[in-house]
């Protein structure tokens, strides 16, 4: 076998890679097929890689090609300021919803209540519980599967101020009332071409698509909330940046008070919200 140095290998790989992150995918791939983060890969350049060490890379990087998402071929993905595990079966956190957790932490109070409803690994109300410890965040998901990595990343993280609650958005919260309800539900139409593109064919179809218009978890949310807010609390939930002017209407309907969209670093409508008066 040719001896390649691992400078060489990132940049092959690169070159084979698609999408707009290439070297940055080769980096992640690699530094998990030795155990080693990036610092270490960019600090041993120099080094030649052995014949497992090439094979199990080479793997990796077949299976990306073809198309499968890195996050769950390293098992891991960066959100807010935690390292979360993921796995197929799981939603794969998105940057965008860090805008989520934002809006949600200035509306809530130290010792305020959130429920994080669709929690998948638990992104949101860790990220949240995170910046609030003295917070009470309930995490709801109607997959047992994504509750248990959610759980096994709380434990991960070190953060104790989350409960994890199984069941369908609210049904798990009868007589419980909280501060901010907050969500990244399904917001795809069912028919939607991107499901069978690029990453989306690996994810969960149930955290994606919802509906003929995507609206159909996000009707139900705005509907059952009121139920579990206490006066003046906040639902706000993610959507698609086409989405805004629907979503506001709902929200306006059903009687929330002080609606509004928020853009993301995108400048796309990505996050709406509402006050229960």
């Amino acid at each position: 076998m040719t001896k390649t140095r691992l400078d060489s290998a990132l940049a092959q790989a690169a070159a084979r890679l698609p999408g707009p992150q290439p070297r940055f995918e080769a980096e992640l791939l690699l530094g998990h097929a030795l155990g080693r983060d990036r610092a270490w890969l960019f600090a041993h350049g120099e080094r030649v890689l052995d014949a497992d060490e090439h094979a199990v890379f080479g793997a990796l990087l077949e299976r990306r090609i073809a198309g499968e998402p890195v996050a769950y071929l390293i098992g891991a993905r960066g959100f807010w300021s935690l390292d979360l595990a993921v796995q197929p079966g799981v939603l794969i956190p998105r940057p965008e919803t860090e805008l989520l957790v934002e809006l949600a932490l200035l509306q809530l109070a130290d010792r305020g209540r959130v429920a994080d409803l669709g929690t998948g690994s638990g992104a949101i109300a860790l990220a949240i519980a995170s910046e609030r410890p003295q917070a009470q965040v309930t995490a709801v998901d109607i997959s047992r599967e994504a509750l248990a990595v959610a759980q096994r990343n709380a434990i991960a993280a070190g953060i104790d101020n989350v409960v994890f609650r199984h069941g369908d958005w609210l049904a798990p919260l009868a007589g419980e009332r909280f501060d901010a309800i907050v969500s990244n539900p399904p917001y795809l139409a069912t028919d939607d071409p991107h499901l069978q593109q690029g990453d989306l064919r690996f994810e969960p179809a149930l955290a994606l698509a919802s509906g003929s218009d995507g609206l159909d978890a996000i009707r139900h949310i705005i509907a059952a909330a009121p139920d579990h807010l206490v006066a003046g609390g906040w639902l706000l939930f993610e959507h698609g940046w086409t989405q805004g002017e629907a979503v506001r209407a709902l929200l306006d309907a059903a009687g929330y008070v002080e609606v509004s969209t928020a853009r993301d670093l995108e400048q796309r409508e990505r996050v709406s919200m509402g006050r229960w008066p």
